[in-house]
């Protein structure tokens, strides 16, 4: 069933409205190619994003990770701490406006230590 505006997967629900309609036209091409959901809401996702807001090359990489019984902000890669926090939410605030202020793309994961969500601030 293709997606639209008003019918689409709840894990498309917190993104931009430009890039949201982007990732709904990608899925339903992909599903049209015969795609599995899930894989056609991923490619989709990524691809939206570079669409409409570039592509990540060249665009420096953040992530906020649980580490003992902190959240900790960094560059990915890198060993240094810019922020810590005891709450990811607390953490996030602060790493959000820095990713933005510096055009970057901030990874988030869980507690477990999976990936989240990437967003491209």
């Amino acid at each position: 069933m293709p997606w639209s505006k008003s019918n689409y997967p709840t894990s498309l629900k917190n993104l931009d409205s430009k890039v949201r309609e982007k990732a709904i036209e990608i899925a339903n091409a992909l599903l049209d190619e015969n795609y599995s959901e899930e894989r056609a809401i991923s490619i989709a996702t990524a691809k939206a994003h570079e669409y409409v807001e570039g592509k990540s090359e060249g665009r420096p990489h953040y992530e906020v990770k649980p580490r003992e019984n902190e959240w900790v902000f960094r560059k990915t890669g890198s060993d240094h701490v810019m922020f810590k926090e005891d709450t990811k939410s607390t953490l996030l605030e602060k790493a959000k406006k820095y990713a933005n202020e510096h055009n970057g793309i901030l990874n988030v994961f869980h507690a477990d230590g999976s990936h989240d969500k990437t967003l491209y601030e």
